[in-house]
């Protein structure tokens, strides 16, 4: 499980194609007290650390998880270079400071504005319409990891603030309209909808 609270940007500094994807991703954690076996939260996709070194980690991601998130960019998956919001699992007595995010990506949303608004930046994003219904005004999503309150939605589109802070610790400063982002909804919406199925 995480929160949602960004704790470092990585960077994709090695891919290959057999069978899943392997890639490597470049960290400032320090993987000396990271275990093999462990999570990490890549872009919100949780992730298991299978081998590692400083500054470094490697990770398996499997078929499902290149379809249901925005690894594939075009036809390249994760390109060297590539920015990532890193969060390391949440341990028993953390403080909890975003919500609770599970590292299970359901879809992706694209970006269809970015505006500033005072000092921070307003984002707009589409859903796909089977998850759209799971995003409510002042609820949570996860977007690329990053812990989030709706501020309003509109059918499947819904805004979202970024203060300065959140923009310059996480790769949110480099996103643009058109980009595509990893969408987790709110674990307690799904359960409260799908007990509603039951009720109906």
């Amino acid at each position: 499980m995480f929160t949602g609270i960004i704790t470092d940007i990585g960077e994709v500094s090695k891919v290959e194609m057999r069978g899943d994807l392997h890639a490597r991703i470049n960290t400032r954690y320090d993987m000396a007290g990271v275990d093999l076996g462990a999570s990490i939260a890549c872009n919100g996709i949780c992730l298991t650390v299978v081998d590692k070194g400083q500054g470094w980690f490697d990770v398996d991601i499997s078929a499902e998880s290149i379809t249901k998130t925005n690894i594939m960019q075009g036809n390249v998956a994760w390109p060297v270079g590539t920015r990532l919001n890193l969060e390391r699992a949440l341990k028993l007595g953390d403080e909890l400071g975003g919500h609770i995010v599970s590292g299970h990506v359901d879809g992706v949303a694209t970006v269809i504005s970015v505006a500033d608004e005072g000092e921070s930046t307003r984002f707009v994003l589409a859903a796909p319409a089977a998850l759209a219904r799971f995003v409510a005004p002042k609820g949570s999503v996860a977007l690329n990891g990053t812990s989030l309150t709706v501020n309003d939605v509109e059918g499947c589109e819904f805004g979202v603030n970024i203060i300065p802070h959140t923009k310059m610790h996480t790769t949110w400063h480099g996103v643009k309209v058109g980009d595509v982002v990893n969408l987790e909804i709110d674990t307690l919406a799904r359960y409260v909808a799908r007990l509603a199925e039951f009720e109906t």
